[in-house]
Order: C-alpha cells, then sequence, then structure tokens
C-alpha cells in the first residue's frame, strides 16, 4: 500500500489502522486479532488491565514490533516497513520517560535534531526553547534529569516528543507514578497540545479519569483482545460487567479480591 517515493508533509497529520493484528511471543498470544482505527488528529485512549497487551500494541504502532499477523498503517504507509519513519514524524513518550540522566535537560531535547543534523545549532535552540516554553520548563534547561520531580520528567519526556515535530504523538502510562494533581497536569498537557498542534495522539493507560476527559475515542483490551470500542461517553456507565468492574471497582473488604485469586488457584 505504502508509495516509497512519497515524503512527509509539513503539518499533516495521519491516522492509524490496525488490521488483524495478532502477535505471540515464544507461541503464547499476546494480541489476538485486534483491529482498531484511529482518525487524523483525534486522541484516542487505550486502556485495559496489566498484561493485557498495550504497551504491545503501541510498540506495533510505533514499529518497534513485528506482527506475527496482520498489519499496522501509518496513513497509507505500512508501521512495521522502516522506510516509514522517512514520511512520518512519530514521537513515543516512554512511561519512565527515558530521558540520558547524563545530559542537562537541554541537551536531551537537543540530541535528536542534532543527530540528525536537521538544523543548526541555532535552529535546534529555537526548537528546544519553543518546546520548554510550551511546557513551562524553560528555566530547567541547565538541570540534570536526576534533580527533577517525576512530574518534571514526565513534562521533559513530552518537550522532547514536541522537538521532533511530530504528525503521530504516542504516549505510554503518561501519568503512572504521579500524584492525582500532576496525573491532572499531565492530562491537561496532552489535550492542550492537541489542540494546539492538532497531532493525532494515542494514549495507552489506566487512568480512567484521563480517558473519560480527553478522549474521543477509546478502546478497552482485554486478554489481548479489544473488548469494547467508543466515545468516552460510551464508558461512564459500561453495561459490560468486566469493563464496569475494572473502570470503577468496588472495594469488599468483606469479600476482598485476593482471596478470590487464591481460590482461582486451588
Amino acid at each position: 500500500m505504502a508509495d516509497s517515493s512519497a515524503t512527509p508533509a509539513s503539518g499533516k497529520t495521519f491516522g492509524v489502522t490496525i488490521e488483524k493484528l495478532s502477535k505471540s511471543f515464544d507461541g503464547v498470544p499476546v494480541l489476538k486479532n485486534v483491529s482498531l482505527e484511529v482518525k487524523p488528529g483525534e486522541i484516542f485512549v487505550i486502556m485495559g488491565p496489566s498484561g493485557s497487551g498495550k504497551s504491545v500494541l503501541l510498540k506495533h504502532i510505533a514499529g518497534l514490533e513485528q506482527p506475527t499477523s496482520g498489519r499496522v498503517f501509518i496513513g497509507e504507509f505500512d508501521a512495521s516497513d522502516p522506510a516509514t519513519r522517512d514520511k512520518v514524524h512519530l514521537a513515543l513518550v516512554f512511561q519512565a520517560g527515558a530521558l540520558f540522566n547524563s545530559m542537562t535537560v537541554y541537551d536531551n531535547l537537543a540530541l535528536y535534531p542534532r543527530e540528525h543534523r536537521l538544523c543548526s545549532e541555532a535552529g535546534i535552540r529555537e526548537r528546544v526553547m519553543h518546546a520548554l516554553q510550551i511546557l513551562s520548563l524553560e528555566k530547567s534547561a541547565g538541570q540534570y534529569p536526576g534533580e527533577l520531580s517525576g512530574g518534571m520528567k514526565k513534562r521533559v519526556a513530552i518537550a522532547r516528543a514536541l522537538v521532533m515535530e511530530p504528525q503521530l504523538l504516542l504516549y505510554d502510562e503518561p501519568t503512572s507514578e504521579l500524584d492525582p494533581v500532576m496525573s491532572a497536569t499531565i492530562t491537561e498537557i496532552i489535550a492542550t497540545l492537541r489542540e494546539q498542534t492538532a497531532v493525532t495522539t494515542i494514549v495507552v493507560s489506566h487512568d480512567r479519569d484521563l480517558a473519560i476527559a480527553i478522549a474521543d475515542h477509546m478502546a478497552i483490551l482485554m486478554d489481548g483482545r479489544i473488548r469494547a470500542v467508543g466515545t468516552a461517553a460510551d464508558f461512564k456507565s459500561p453495561a459490560d460487567p468486566a469493563i464496569a468492574n475494572f473502570l470503577s471497582p468496588t472495594i469488599d473488604l468483606k469479600n476482598p479480591r485476593f482471596k478470590q485469586l487464591e481460590n482461582d488457584y486451588e
């Protein structure tokens, strides 16, 4: 489907189409016949329990994993084709930030354009400082990651992604290990960046509040399969008991879940 002569279009955003994607590791299935469509410019949130395959799915979109079967397309380009990196500006914000501790915040952001010789040093500085300004991080340019709070590290990781001027922006658990206030802040940042740049945004998250607040569409992935897809409003009172229990679990001190798990192994 891909045209190898195509080049990135400035300002263009790309949708994502996942067609019957399956992935196994050592014969163990992780993704099972997953199909999804993400429209250009929307925020799409993928939720599901731990171990359901969310991060593996995100890696396939980023082209970091090869499917066992099925295809993933970014626009008309095959995500698994290395040539797609030259046609689509894609950025992935890793769960742990993946910052280089030996580099300042500024140099972490400048690394990609320097390595790829995208512009002059003056142009790199303009890109970096603009991204830091958007995330209110200008005063942290000379600091090292070890000097930053968890929330600031997340913001630096997002700023680094912005320096790449992405047409598709992927987030892996962006609010993990953050307190409620900082989680709300990161949620606001994701939504604001989409409004400012119109970038197609895919978020893998356990955070129900994030999904309900900003998702145009969301999907629930359970046991490697898509359980449901819909708008955020569709999931405020889900009819499926498994989804309802995942999104709004009750706490029963008289019949705790871990006791049920023990019984499952007897």
